[in-house]
């Protein structure tokens, strides 16, 4: 099992490495971004990216999904041309949907976005190359393909919104078309590696082939495709109703909270998500599977719960010092939806397990009722006109609806439950010498300068704690040759 969870490192690190630096250049770039461009530039680049989301998650018709499961390449080979084809078709239809841009724009309560949305088509098509042929990529175990295709796209997404702003340029349309360059180099860089090397898999693509691949996985289409839709549109419900309620400003302060909330979280979850689908899917019949899942989850719970957690208790102090005083508020979003975006992170990867036993069923229940708990709350803070509340509601909603689904997802797993509250108990009471700290410096009403140097050190004390002592985390390290290049790290493993 080491060797296995070592094997899972690695192909974690692989997407980690990639994500880590492309993340880190969004970071270093958001002090200078959120000085260059305001809160509403930062909303109408939300609006946009939300709308084309909601389309660009069923672009394939759910069908990427299933290419993760034939036994076959030549059957996976067909359903990736299946999944071009379907894209081809909903872009075009995309296409439509741009041309009533100044309908589009006003129901979004954001006119001036409406210029914009003609790169709404090129947008989707793009996002659903790309999404068919990271499946493929996954299928094929090629993660570190995935690394030089992010890379590549956040450099050059944010050193354009860097140039155009510097040049004046400082408008949500700046962001929003670097932002969709971004995603054609993404696609291009990684079709690209793909051909190169797995070219003659596709010559045994045919018409019939793909056919019998849409009858074989038509629960995706059927069943899926609404949940996904249900699920992106639940996700997507504040910044539409924000907008609504009040304006592009609050949209960007929501925005930019959730950004640096995510930032963490997709750090490590969506690596950890992508490889965990893909080890599901090909071990779920091992006897050892529980153990295999209850080794993911601890892994989520240390490496999320610490960050979070400081979140929590000095967010708005946090985004005051880094991003200037203007985003102070976007602080104090980000402190509300911290403890959810940390159940949230947990159960993400998770919720792969019921696609990989078939049961999306349960898949599309959860996201209807995750969606209307969502829209019940956001239209109680609008009507009241008040936007922390809206989050709020929002944010209890959505401790109790992952939690949920995490519950479920742990026990299809048959993890035993007296395992999961030992990880999280132990870790709940690591952080607390450090809550405690924090919590007094903030009662002492220091500057805020002070409380983002402690809370800092005492994030990266943390880290060097778990690299040191814990042997789950090692064996994560060594699976990325850890042990080659910080020898005095595994002194005693």
């Amino acid at each position: 099992m080491v060797r296995e969870a070592s094997t899972f490192a690695g192909d974690i690190f692989k997407l980690v490495g990639g994500t880590a630096v492309s993340q880190a250049i969004v970071i270093l770039a958001s002090p200078l971004l959120t000085r260059l461009y305001g809160p509403e530039a930062f909303g109408l680049l939300s609006l946009f990216t939300s709308a084309t989301a909601i389309i660009a998650v069923i672009v394939c018709m759910r069908y990427e999904m299933a290419i993760m499961l034939p036994e076959s390449d030549h059957e996976a080979a067909n359903l990736l041309a299946g999944c071009l084809l379907v894209t081809c078709l909903i872009s075009g239809f995309t296409l439509v949907f741009a041309l009533n841009g100044d309908l589009v724009a006003g129901m979004m309560n954001a006119p001036d976005l409406a210029r914009y949305l003609w790169l709404a088509a090129p947008s989707v098509f793009f996002s659903g190359v790309f999404l068919s042929l990271n499946y493929w990529n996954s299928r094929t175990k090629h993660f570190g393909r995935l690394s030089i295709a992010t890379v590549a796209s956040k450099a050059l997404a944010t050193g354009t919104q860097l140039g155009a702003g510097a040049a004046g340029y400082v408008t949500g349309g700046s962001l929003i078309a670097a932002s969709v360059f971004g995603q054609i180099v993404a696609t291009v860089a990684l079709a690209g590696q793909i051909w190169r090397e797995d070219r003659d898999i596709f010559s045994g693509v045919r018409k019939k082939e793909i056919y019998l691949g849409f009858i074989r996985y038509k629960k995706f289409p059927l069943i899926d495709t609404w949940s996904a839709l249900l699920n992106t549109l639940s996700w997507q419900l504040p910044v539409f109703l924000l907008a609504f309620y009040f304006s592009p400003v609050v949209v960007g302060w929501y925005a930019l909270g959730m950004r640096m909330l995510q930032f963490p979280m997709s750090l490590i979850g969506k690596a950890i998500s992508q490889v965990f689908f893909q080890r599901s899917a090909e071990f779920r019949s091992d006897e050892r599977f529980p153990l295999f899942v209850t080794q993911v989850f601890r892994m989520l719970v240390i490496t999320g719960m610490f960050p979070i957690l400081l979140v929590t208790v000095f967010g708005s102090d946090l985004f005051g010092v880094v991003f200037g005083e203007a985003w102070t508020e976007a602080g104090l979003y980000a402190q509300i939806l911290s403890i959810w975006a940390f159940v949230w992170f947990i159960s993400s990867p998770l919720s792969t397990l019921y696609v990989v036993f078939e049961k999306q069923g349960f898949g599309l229940t959860f996201n209807l009722l995750n969606m209307i708990s969502r829209l019940v709350s956001l239209v109680i803070g609008g009507v009241l006109g008040s936007p922390t509340l809206a989050l709020t509601l929002f944010a209890l909603s959505g401790v109790f609806t992952y939690g949920y689904l995490c519950w479920k997802m742990l026990d299809l797993a048959r993890v035993p439950w007296s395992a999961v509250y030992a990880i999280v108990s132990k870790n709940l009471l690591l952080f607390m010498p450090a809550g405690i700290v924090l919590l007094y410096l903030k009662y002492l009403d220091l500057d805020p300068v002070v409380l983002v140097l402690v809370g800092s050190l005492s994030c990266v004390l943390y880290y060097l704690y778990l690299i040191t002592t814990d042997r789950q985390i090692q064996v994560v390290l060594i699976g990325f040759g850890a042990k080659k290049w910080l020898p005095f790290l595994f002194r005693h493993g």
